[in-house]
């Protein structure tokens, strides 16, 4: 009998709470209503940075930057102490995609190589613009920096498949004379190196497809032995070796719980020696280590926003500065000298895309850089708040519900927005799509389903195997409990995402017939065989994970095509959005148009947009915009006609 007073206790309380939040939501809503709403250009919304990309020297004497010059970005520095900016790089046809400061004086940068999305040339170049040279070759393998500082002044710690395209193996790469010399050969099933503070290589991680091994050694004299073995389902991500210590590992850990924790491992004996923090309901994103102070600053743990959690009484102090100088927004260091003084810093909040700015710890100075987005007004736009939910089978699903600034938190059109992923997420904060899409009256509905990342071990792993079956049934939940709700019209939903959300989008069209009046798909995936043969070589030692994921063409065939929407062309009753690159490695372009020539036939109303880019791309901006003008008119035309 008790059990069952607490049932219904804990019931009315349910009702409870979802009968405030939605009196809150009508309070909030209706206290706007006389408030007129621009509607903003779309290209506001989607403005490439003017600058941005800020770093530090290692000596924190020199900042740098990226500017924007007509649809180019250049490299700039500038010298603190006397304020003086100069340009290094003149680039004219390809952007710099990333770089970072290897020394006192030397900047990395990667370019965008000719005619190969998602390669890059790789240089070298003095912070005086001098001595500017190419450190890769031209040809057809990758490489990535592993360590972003020089050893003995001369060597770069690299990654390079150019011997085998199916693995990467290390090399020291001497950046005064191009010589490569390996440093450590990869057997066949390394997918992960990882350094010490000094650059050693320590660490690496092998998979067999499904078990993933962590190897260690004391140094690189020695052979690596294995130490831990995990499923991939289980969370293990190396952060630091301490430099105290130099046998003890931080990590990320979820073994043995279902929470994410920082933990100490002792890799001499492969076993856990220490929980530096743990808690049953907060999963741990992120975590510091600060090679300055030689101990771990602090971890980040998501619930519906990320929150630090201190481990350094200096982290602590630090951040309380920055909140104290930088009131009513989040604060995050994106980059900081070795000395950890001299720091840029990027802010932002739901509503606002943020500024950077620099501060100066012992002069507890700081200066405003630039706006992320100053086209964007805080005041015009909408706040993002949490939900949740239970899905048919019981399980917690949570998301995020943005409404349009003039409505009434009742009877709304609504755009559904399945995140890509699917090990990943939506966070709170400033997103630009769902800012769009909300100041042009839609509520905007973002749903974390079973399998995405911060939830802990078991909401992950309940992913596996139910891409089109139970995510899609977890978001189709959340619209009905829109519904249930009074929040959204039933005849006004639309549904659309990006990759693996483009996916769920189009798998729900066909699937779920009546739910939604339209959806759409940007580089969604069609075919999931065709998606599996994309996978690129050096990721094969993974394929067995994505059989799990995703299923094995060779014995779960049937359930794979049931699932594909490239096979369901006939089931498609309403209007449908693509937009494909030609260039996207991920995904069959050629695919794609024979799909929509068979939506077509069918008479489905499709509207087909080709990208040149992706809108993504340093040189995006013109693709967004064309982008999210189509999207705009294609949502008009079949929501407000309902």
């Amino acid at each position: 009998m008790a059990l069952r007073i607490f049932a219904d206790y804990q019931n009315a309380m349910t009702v409870k709470k979802r009968y405030l939040f939605l009196v809150f939501l009508a309070l909030f809503s209706a206290c706007r209503q006389n408030r007129q709403v621009r509607v903003i250009p779309v290209a506001d919304f989607f403005k490439s940075q003017d600058k941005g990309a800020y770093a530090i020297s290692l000596d924190g004497k020199t900042m740098s930057y990226l500017k924007l010059q007509g649809k180019k970005q250049n490299l700039f520095v500038e010298d603190l102490s006397t304020g003086k900016s100069a340009q290094i790089t003149r680039l004219n046809e390809k952007n710099i995609n990333y770089y970072f400061w290897v020394s006192n004086d030397e900047i990395v940068y990667y370019k965008e190589k000719a005619g190969a999305e998602r390669l890059s040339d790789i240089f070298i170049i003095n912070k005086n613009g001098e001595n500017e040279r190419q450190l890769n070759d031209n040809s057809k393998s990758r490489m990535h920096v592993l360590k972003d500082q020089l050893i003995d002044g001369k060597f770069l710690l690299v990654s390079s498949n150019k011997r085998d395209s199916t693995v990467f193996d290390v090399y020291r790469l001497n950046v005064r004379n191009g010589h490569m010399d390996m440093a450590a050969k990869n057997p066949g099933n390394i997918t992960n190196w990882v350094t010490d503070s000094k650059g050693q290589i320590r660490l690496a991680t092998t998979s067999d497809g499904v078990n993933q091994t962590l190897l260690y050694r004391e140094n690189e004299n020695q052979a690596f032995r294995s130490i831990v073995t995990n499923n991939f389902k289980t969370t293990f991500t190396p952060i630091a070796i301490s430099d105290n210590r130099p046998n003890i590992l931080y990590a990320i850990s979820n073994v043995n719980r279902d929470k994410n924790a920082l933990i100490e491992l002792n890799c001499i004996n492969g076993k856990e020696s220490k929980v530096l923090f743990s808690n049953d309901t907060l999963n741990v994103v992120d975590a510091q280590y600060s090679e300055s102070k030689k101990t771990m600053a602090f971890v980040i743990c998501e619930t519906w926003k990320k929150e630090k959690h201190y481990l350094d009484s200096s982290a602590r102090r630090l951040y309380a500065k920055l909140d104290k100088l930088l009131p009513g927004t989040e604060s995050k260091i994106i980059d900081r000298d070795k000395a950890e003084n001299t720091f840029i810093v990027r802010t932002f909040t739901d509503r606002n895309p943020g500024s950077y700015y620099l501060y100066i710890a012992d002069k507890g100075t700081i200066r405003k850089l630039s706006d992320f987005n100053p086209y964007v007004k805080e005041a015009e736009m909408c706040e993002m708040k949490p939900v949740s939910y239970k899905a048919r089978d019981g399980l917690k699903i949570q998301g995020y519900l943005t409404l349009p600034m003039n409505k009434l938190p009742e009877n709304l059109p609504v755009v559904v927005l399945p995140h890509d992923g699917p090990g990943r997420r939506n966070s709170w904060g400033y997103n630009a799509e769902v800012q769009f899409l909300a100041n042009r009256g839609y509520a905007v509905f973002q749903v974390n389903y079973r399998g995405s990342s911060g939830y802990g071990k078991s909401f992950a792993a309940a992913g596996s195997g139910q891409w089109g079956e139970k995510i899609k049934d977890d978001i189709n939940d959340g619209v009905r409990w829109l519904i249930e709700n009074k929040i959204a019209n039933p005849r006004k939903i639309a549904i659309y995402g990006t990759g693996f959300g483009g996916y769920i989008a189009l798998n729900s069209l066909y699937s779920s017939p009546g739910m939604y009046v339209c959806g759409g798909s940007n580089s969604g995936i069609i075919n999931l065989f065709s998606y599996l043969k994309a996978i690129p070589p050096f990721w094969k030692t993974n394929l067995q994970m994505y059989y799990e994921i995703l299923g094995n063409p060779l014995t779960e065939g049937d359930r794979m095509r049931q699932i594909s929407p490239v096979f369901h062309a006939d089931k498609f009753r309403v209007p449908v959005f693509i937009a494909q690159s030609p260039k996207d490695p991920r995904s069959n372009s050629g695919e794609a148009i024979q799909f929509v020539k068979e939506l077509k036939k069918r008479n489905v109303n499709v509207t087909y947009l080709e990208k040149e880019y992706s809108e993504f791309s340093p040189q995006g901006e013109d693709v967004r915009q064309a982008l999210y003008a189509s999207l705009e008119q294609f949502l008009s035309a079949n929501l407000s006609k309902k």
